[in-house]
């Protein structure tokens, strides 16, 4: 199982003095100490209305907002990220959750062909700093941002303050980043587009950040293509976006790639684990993680989800 130790946690050098062992503290917790993050991606409930918890192939039990809770309480997280309203409302039941405060949200209403996304920071950074000292388990921030947008300029300066501001209280931030408008086009999956994001985030100092695995090409997969976005966003940890939900096999497959291949530094799951019932979900936690954080094949991580081994860090 790799492990990183704290002298090896290399703190941005906007992180202040004082907030160093803080931030030290917060970045072990995200990643379970391993430098990889396992994200519980909980912020579709504004993002995509109530079409992700309630429908046809959706387990019943992801209709009630406490599922999330249950499946990061009892599953193998690194993080679970959801507004900061959300986290409000069950934090206080769920005290040995980490948890990263999704800063900016809109929802799937108004599509590109209408206008350009936005999404704009609901509360400042003030809000959540006042939640954590009243003992909420806050580890991180999290902010999208819509790269070739025409508001791309807001969304720049609103994200590189937040990640000044974060740092300086010890907070890591993981960035969402998805190049999605007009002058954007079909090409917000292109290899050298899902590239640019990833070197957007190091620019702007984001921590890690989250965007969608690039499109296969005539002559790379996905996973080939992944490595060179890897390699753009440098000191910032890469993850991929888990999407809709597929087969178990499948999805631990794609995820092994990511990682292995394409040099991700863990994954950014939500639909994937929440859609299903509690003890599916709990065990499909412990599968990504096996891969995530303790380097399992994808039999074994199989094996995992199936019941036929247990796994626990």
């Amino acid at each position: 199982m790799p492990k990183i130790t704290r002298d090896q946690v290399k703190v941005p050098a906007d992180v202040l003095a004082d907030a160093r062992e803080t931030y030290i503290d917060n970045y072990m917790k995200a990643t379970q100490g391993t430098g990889r993050l396992m994200l519980f991606a909980c912020d579709q409930k504004v993002e995509h209305l109530n079409g992700d918890f309630y429908g046809e192939g959706i387990d019943i039990s992801d209709s009630d907002p406490e599922h999330l809770f249950k499946i990061a309480d009892q599953g193998v997280c690194g993080v679970m990220a959801g507004q900061r309203g959300l986290i409000a409302r069950y934090a206080a039941d769920y005290p040995n959750v980490n948890y990263l405060v999704k800063m900016n949200s809109k929802t799937n209403l108004v599509k590109t062909a209408q206008d350009d996304p936005y999404s704009p920071q609901l509360h400042d950074i003030e809000a959540v700093l006042a939640m954590r000292d009243n003992g909420v388990n806050v580890v991180g921030l999290g902010y999208t941002l819509y790269l070739g947008s025409e508001y791309e300029a807001t969304m720049l300066a609103e994200a590189g303050q937040l990640v000044a501001q974060a740092h300086e209280e010890g907070l890591i931030v993981v960035l969402w980043i998805y190049p999605r408008g007009k002058a954007v086009g079909k090409d917000e999956k292109a290899p050298t587009t899902i590239a640019g994001a990833a070197g957007v985030a190091l620019c702007l100092g984001a921590d890690f950040v989250k965007v969608n695995p690039p499109v296969a090409t005539e002559d790379k997969t996905s996973a080939e293509n992944l490595a060179v976005a890897s390699a753009a966003a440098g000191r910032t940890g890469l993850v991929c976006a888990g999407g809709s939900t597929v087969e178990a096999k499948v999805f631990l497959q794609q995820l092994h790639d990511q990682i292995y291949i394409g040099g991700a530094s863990g994954n950014a799951t939500g639909r994937n684990i929440h859609q299903r019932s509690l003890d599916e979900a709990v065990r499909l936690t412990k599968a990504i993680s096996a891969i995530t954080l303790a380097d399992y094949d994808v039999d074994r991580a199989l094996a995992v989800f199936n019941g036929e081994e247990d796994f626990a860090l």
